[in-house]
């Protein structure tokens, strides 16, 4: 594969690049520009949102007959890359989690009717969305552990009983995405389905209290106790929601690779300017052996993740799965932002601990990502599960079908 960028895509990158450097990096250093959850306040966002409109840097991951930019996932890497430089960035250009994978699923999936009530609103930025699939004591990496239950009421309704926890966005969300059993058949026994906050017959619990920062609308706990949704609200086909998952997952897992590449580029920035000035027992930092071997680990590991991510998404936009591919590049840049932003932190010190930089909120947000959409083992799972089918085919040359 060429990892050359279009000059299209190029010039895009580059206006996202110059967009978080002028407007978003800045506002980082007041608190007055953070809400009580430790993301960009509302107000500001809001006015931010209309910039980057004006720039032509909106949902960018949407077609453009949709109003977005209409870049290939291989474009998405580059700019979303560009856009997690600032922790304010991906919501800012309508890309963040779980808004991004929504859209995605319901632009690929959605009749024209669905798309024109469900995934117009989240791209011009009216609502937010989320995703309700983890359970307790249930559904989280595997899907099939889905407890909460469709059951038909005559002959154009459902009615949902259950309970899901964990539901990123939930909190602000008017539209949602909801996973129910319909079926105890294995593969066949999910249903993917789309009703609005307003409906009756649901709430939410609490905003579960987590160790990180959180999106807008927190993480939260719903229970349905008798919501009734039309069946023409159902997504795609009955027993056809282990599909949506397995589409909207496959690349919402890449983006999240995209973004916190993002981060932990940042994160070695901040401790590059760092450790060239800062002198200790007669010498800058960046001379001693010790600071430049944690300096350049932390650079392999994001070009690793980057290369990986890039070949990932090259694949998606060949039409493979990548599933093995997507799995890999979650494994290592997980990991890659974790010890970018703990090594920063080192170089930092006392200062890289306190709140006078990003580096102590990029280093809480970072654990989870070992974690978010499937953890690291289950990854590895499936890895070591494609190299037991494909035997010697997992290591071959070339394309999706190489």
């Amino acid at each position: 594969m060429d990892f050359s960028l279009s000059p299209e895509v190029e010039a895009l990158r580059a206006r996202v690049r110059r967009f978080v450097d002028e407007r978003l990096i800045p506002l980082e250093a007041d608190r007055a520009n953070f809400d009580e959850h430790e993301n960009i306040a509302p107000a500001v966002l809001a006015r931010l949102r209309l910039e980057a409109k004006a720039e032509g840097i909106w949902a960018l991951q949407m077609p453009v007959a949709l109003g977005g930019g209409g870049l290939t996932r291989v474009g998405m890497a580059a700019c979303y890359e560009e856009m997690n430089r600032s922790i304010f960035g991906p919501v800012v250009f309508n890309s963040a989690a779980p808004d991004d994978g929504n859209m995605m699923i319901l632009e690929k999936v959605g009749t024209p009717a669905q798309k024109d009530r469900w995934l117009m609103p989240i791209i011009r930025g009216e609502v937010q969305s989320a995703f309700a699939m983890t359970e307790p004591d249930g559904a989280g990496s595997d899907p099939s552990l889905t407890y909460t239950k469709a059951e038909p009421v005559g002959n154009d309704r459902w009615r949902i009983t259950g309970r899901k926890w964990f539901i990123t966005g939930a909190g602000n969300a008017k539209h949602f995405i909801l996973m129910a059993r319909t079926s105890d058949d294995e593969r066949k026994g999910l249903t993917a389905f789309l009703f609005h906050a307003d409906s009756p017959g649901w709430h939410i619990v609490r905003r579960i209290p987590i160790m990180g920062p959180e999106e807008h609308g927190g993480h939260c706990e719903l229970v349905f106790d008798g919501l009734e949704i039309p069946d023409e609200d159902r997504l795609m086909g009955i027993g056809d929601g282990l599909k949506v998952t397995q589409i909207r997952l496959g690349v919402a897992r890449l983006t999240h690779c995209m973004r916190w590449l993002g981060l932990a580029k940042r994160s070695l920035e901040i401790a590059m300017t760092h450790v060239a000035q800062r002198q200790s027992f007669g010498k800058v930092l960046l001379d001693r052996e010790s600071v430049q071997g944690l300096i350049g680990q932390a650079a392999m590991d994001i070009q690793t993740g980057r290369l990986l991510t890039m070949h990932a998404a090259w694949m998606l936009d060949q039409g493979s799965f990548a599933k093995k591919e997507v799995s890999m590049a979650k494994i290592v840049v997980a990991d890659a932002l974790q010890r970018s932003v703990d090594t920063a932190l080192q170089l930092l010190g006392a200062k890289g601990y306190s709140k006078d930089t990003v580096i102590e909120w990029i280093y809480r947000y970072a654990r989870q990502a070992r974690l978010v959409d499937g953890a690291s083992e289950v990854h590895r799972m499936v890895i070591a599960n494609t190299l037991r089918a494909e035997g010697s085919g997992f290591f071959a040359w070339g394309g999706p079908h190489g």
